[in-house]
């Protein structure tokens, strides 16, 4: 049992809170039981797995003041997973881009989204979270293992292309047919050069008077478009 907060594997979970570690090591951490069993039901398993002392789940026991201290969450932590991360090297249709999406709960949102309706696959452009943060592998409830994940580029994506933007876009009726789902950061939306690769812009229609969608929200509402489209042509 882990009895000092000096044990190399409590360092390694402090150190896997930093973005440029995880990048650097290609290990990313989870917490909670339910975390745990969703990535196991994807077939994975972890590198290292800490639990408290006394709770029968496996592992590595920790003294539970030690576990909570490693903790996001805090008190109340009962299972820390190390994972490996894994991107895949090429997108598939239907796809997800994002662009400039730095809101890590906006992140794992449309991951477990598109997991849920479509499949496919999710590139992370420019700028965006990442998706293997604590708060983004949160809001995705496990999907970050079931869902490919890619790291590129506009160019990477397949053909056709639809841009999601707040004003001015044709019906989502105009998306069927897309391969690739652009969707950009809520204030700026999508820049020119990754407007200019689309082939459609669809626009979300609002009430008169409300601000613009959660990008998050708009996604799985276009998203859902897509699979109702799928499922019936």
């Amino acid at each position: 049992m882990i009895t000092s907060p000096h044990n190399e594997k409590l360092k390694l979970i402090r150190r896997l809170g930093r973005r440029r570690s995880r990048e650097r090591e290609g290990l990313f951490v989870t917490e909670g039981e339910d975390l745990l069993a969703a990535a196991r039901e994807a077939g994975a398993e972890p590198v290292e797995l800490l639990t408290a002392a006394g709770e029968g789940l496996g592992g590595t026991e920790v003294e539970p003041a030690l576990l909570a201290q490693v903790s996001k969450l805090g008190s109340g932590t009962r299972a820390i997973g190390v994972w490996r991360e894994d991107w895949v090297d090429q997108p598939v249709a239907p796809c997800v881009y994002l662009h400039g999406v730095a809101d890590p709960g906006n992140v794992g949102t449309v991951i477990r989204t598109a997991n849920a309706l479509v499949g496919g696959s999710v590139v992370l452009g420019p700028d965006c979270a990442d998706p293997y943060g604590a708060h983004a592998v949160r809001a995705s409830m496990g999907a970050v293992f079931a869902e490919p994940l890619v790291r590129g580029s506009i160019e990477a994506t397949p053909g056709p292309r639809a841009a999601l933007v707040a004003h001015g876009g044709q019906s989502i009726m105009a998306l069927d047919g897309a391969a690739t789902l652009c969707l950009g950061a809520e204030r700026e939306g999508l820049p020119p050069e990754v407007l200019q690769r689309c082939d459609v812009q669809v626009t979300i229609p609002v009430r008169e008077g409300a601000e613009s969608l959660n990008v998050a929200a708009a996604a799985a509402i276009v998203l859902h478009r897509i699979a109702s489209e799928a499922n019936h042509g």
